[in-house]
């Protein structure tokens, strides 16, 4: 195995990458821990300031569930069977011992059960950080802005607290920059796998971006930096599938055998929003004023449009429409987990929006331990087969 990413070649970078996915133990984490002496806190999605965490000199670490590969067994006492399936996973992880190494945890504004998961995780583990971040949904700077600073103020002061580090304006301006190169990084990615999407498979781009959940943001930044120099000169034959969209898988994830079960029904993802994070911000945060202002005012007017974040009645679909129109999709999948509230409320309008201007649409639905896949496959692949045969008339 090669000793750095830069010495990796293809095969040996996607075996890390699925060694990570498949960890639950998180034992990067432990090890980096070992090595540095610091502390690591865990984020659920949708989207946390990770660079304050940085600045803090602690590892972020997003928990996504425990996937197609944990039994749950403790996890299911806590929520009624019509609750989604993350937060009965994110339990069974943490009462088997395996987010022991965490030293807090984040909970994101993203519905109610994130909320009350964010309190049964105070009750079940007293002895550490948890917060509920909440995120305001007024985006003017002198109410939601207001707001917001004064949940990243708090933040600031529970982490300081726990950590015994101040966090500088110099420390989190530097960690602003750390993350805006992995932004880009990211973005040059989706553009690449957007303009070939039969080099940079979605199932490898998944494994990456998940990557980015565990991986020291510098080391996942150079980590995706090589791929895409690897994955360039791989010849890899174009095959006759549909462009499209995929929408709706912000929060509990798919398990990573459905996204390789999509591409094989004859359909190249152009765009998505798992790992909705990661990409949150459309720009780069400023670094040439208050680092915390400038998180304030990135999350107000940069953030993308998304199912836990109001969006005005009449914008409804338009950022969806926008990016159908720029990366030539020919239709969208929507793709949300089972009783997710937000997610399948909205798409009755995004729905409305793609019937408005005639672009095809198809919907399921899934939980992270999904494990058959057919019937799934099967009607992507009849979707991809209807827009090839009666798409153009």
């Amino acid at each position: 195995m090669a000793e750095t990413i830069e010495e990796m070649d293809l095969d040996q970078l996607l075996s890390f990458t699925e060694t990570l996915y498949e960890d639950l133990n998180l034992s990067y984490v432990k090890e980096w821990k070992e090595k540095t002496g610091a502390q690591a806190i865990g984020y659920l999605p949708v989207y946390v300031p990770r660079e304050i965490i940085h600045a803090a000199g602690m590892l972020p670490v997003g928990i996504m569930g425990g996937g197609d590969n944990l039994e749950i067994i403790r996890g299911d006492a806590f929520y009624q069977s019509y609750i989604c399936h993350i937060p009965r996973s994110t339990i069974e992880l943490g009462l088997s011992g395996r987010l022991d190494v965490l030293d807090g945890m984040l909970f994101p504004a993203i519905c109610d059960v994130i909320r009350n998961l964010s309190g049964i995780w105070k009750i079940l583990f007293e002895d550490r950080y948890v917060k509920y971040m909440d995120f305001p949904q007024n985006f003017k700077s002198e109410i939601g802005g207001k707001f917001y600073m004064y949940e990243l103020m708090d933040l600031k002061a529970g982490l300081e607290s726990l950590g015994g580090k101040e966090i500088t304006a110099h420390c989190l301006r530097d960690s602003i920059r750390l993350y805006n190169q992995n932004r880009e990084a990211v973005e040059v990615l989706y553009r690449l796998r957007s303009d070939s999407p039969h080099l940079v498979s979605s199932f490898e781009l998944y494994l990456l971006m998940r990557a980015g959940n565990i991986l020291e943001v510098s080391e996942h930044t150079r980590l995706l930096d090589r791929y895409m120099d690897l994955v360039i000169e791989e010849d890899r034959p174009k095959r006759d599938y549909i462009r499209v969209l995929i929408t709706g898988v912000f929060c509990e994830q798919p398990p990573a055998s459905l996204i390789r079960a999509l591409e094989q029904s004859g359909c190249y993802i152009v765009d998505d929003d798992w790992m909705l994070g990661a990409r949150y911000l459309l720009k780069n945060v400023s670094t040439s004023e208050d680092p915390f202002k400038a998180l304030t005012l990135s999350y107000l007017y940069d953030g993308i449009p998304n199912a836990s974040r109001y969006i005005d009645q009449e914008e409804k679909g338009a950022y969806l429409l926008d990016r159908v129109q720029k990366l030539k999709a020919d239709g969208v999948i929507f793709a949300a987990p089972s009783f997710c509230d937000p997610a399948l409320l909205e798409q009755p309008m995004l729905q409305a929006a793609l019937d408005k201007v005639e672009v095809p649409h198809t919907a399921f639905k899934y939980s992270e331990n999904t494990g058959q896949f057919q019937v799934i496959k099967e009607q992507t692949g009849t979707f991809a087969d209807s827009i090839k045969l009666w798409g153009d008339q």
